[in-house]
């Protein structure tokens, strides 16, 4: 039990790190601080705590972290800094050893950061609260608001699939979920705030509902039936959990958008093999050219590891000619990074930083291709998009529903709003188009 009292008047930073899973959880941190009375810090203020949600997908993920720790108690000395997420888990003695850090919690104990906080009040002894992996049990619910228009759902935790080069399922535990019953009570209580777009995130959401007799197409199948929300999103899902009957369900659903984000990781069977994948490139295929076949106007981002062990070049040119050859629209593309624990690290064929390097600039060129020619073959199209607040001097930004960023001048009040827009042009960055909003109806 905390006392809530001894928190009045104070104030929070809050910095997150990674993916849209651990922004989502971030909201809900800072919606239960608020609560017990610790109020976000303002621009000028000093905080008295600040909460950093940290990342390890990577090496770098995990050096960008202990950075931000440092840089912050330097800013910062007097603040009492709490320290979760996956680096938090994986290397809690290496977060503790930092200065300034009054509390480690694991990537479970996100929901109870008050309580370790009034624990540290009370005696302002250093807390480590991190259980092994395999004891990880709890699903903790979170919808929350991001810092824009959209709202993120998460729906699932965990993951039991043990990539080779993969160290998630030792920070977030077993694969586990909420119930069907308890997402729709959270989207609706979105459509009563006001929300109109969801994101439906996860480490594995495909696997939404193991071990019980639901599943992650009956989820978004009732999500579908919420009135009041009229976006959804599939942040990302596996290819071998991307069945073509929920495909075919996006296809004739009305809230469900034209957009999918599927890890690819490699266009190489020999590669994917490696990574210990549980599909291989003629099953991709299946599923990008089945998207596309049924939803024509689909935005298809997929995920890309470049620099594997393993991955010699005939392999890399295969998997740059297999992506090359898809009917994507984005690449997010990733360098391989070793980490502690992992299969991988008993592989032999280690890729140099430089050949990773050459390979990643290869990708990335091909993706603002695919992304730059997606855009294009819109021009002139008007199509609905959800405006989000504008920075003073820029005009708004918003997507549309097949997921193109766009810029367009509208009045303040059109923030949370779908309108229609003409798609005039594709900006000169390539990473967005420049849009007229549509008046006549």
């Amino acid at each position: 039990m905390t006392d809530d009292s001894v928190f009045k008047n104070t104030t929070a930073l809050f910095h997150t790190f990674g993916c849209k899973l651990n922004f989502a959880e971030t909201s809900t941190v800072a919606r239960t601080f608020a609560e017990a009375g610790i109020r976000r810090v303002q621009t000028g203020e000093t905080p008295d705590f600040i909460v950093v949600n940290t990342c390890s997908v990577t090496e770098v993920a995990d050096k960008k972290c202990r950075q931000a720790i440092r840089s912050l108690h330097r800013r910062y000395p007097e603040a009492a800094i709490l320290v979760t997420g996956c680096y938090a888990q994986l290397k809690a003695d290496e977060v503790a050893a930092l200065d300034g850090v009054a509390v480690v919690a694991g990537t479970d104990k996100k929901d109870r950061l008050l309580q370790f906080l009034n624990d540290w009040k009370a005696d302002h002894e250093k807390h480590t609260e991190v259980i092994d992996f395999r004891e990880i049990r709890d699903f903790t619910p979170s919808c929350s608001r991001g810092d824009r228009t959209r709202y993120f759902l998460k729906v699932q935790d965990g993951c039991d699939y043990w990539c080779s080069y993969c160290t998630i399922p030792r920070a977030r535990g077993r694969s586990r979920s909420g119930t069907i019953a308890q997402m729709v009570e959270q989207a609706r209580a979105v459509a009563a705030e006001g929300g109109k777009e969801i994101v439906i995130t996860g480490v594995n959401i495909g696997d939404f509902g193991k071990g019980t007799d639901e599943t992650f197409e009956g989820l978004c199948r009732a999500l579908d039936e919420v009135e009041g929300i009229e976006r959804y999103r599939i942040s990302s899902i596996e290819p071998n959990l991307l069945t073509d009957s929920l495909i075919e369900f996006c296809a004739t659903s009305k809230r469900f958008m034209p957009h999918f984000h599927i890890p690819l990781q490699c266009g190489s069977d020999k590669v994917l093999e490696l990574m210990r994948r549980r599909y291989d490139t003629a099953l991709f295929r299946h599923k990008i050219e089945k998207v596309k076949a049924l939803i024509p106007d689909a935005f298809i981002g997929i995920d890309l590891i470049v620099g594997a062990r393993g991955e010699t070049d005939e392999c890399f040119a295969e998997s740059l000619a297999f992506c090359r050859s898809l009917p994507i629209s984005r690449l997010h593309v990733f360098v391989y990074s070793e980490r502690p624990g992992t299969r991988a690290l008993e592989l032999d064929g280690k890729v140099s930083p430089e050949t990773a390097h050459k390979r990643t600039q290869q990708m990335l060129r091909l993706s603002e291709e695919k992304l730059r020619d997606f855009m294009q073959g819109y021009v002139g199209q008007v199509r609905p998009a959800l405006l989000e607040h504008a920075k003073a001097g820029h005009p708004m930004s918003g997507f549309t529903d097949n997921y193109i960023r766009i810029q367009v001048d509208a009045p303040a009040q059109l923030d949370n709003t779908i309108v229609n827009v003409r798609l005039d042009a594709v900006t000169d960055d390539g990473e967005a188009m420049r849009a007229t909003l549509v008046t006549e109806q």
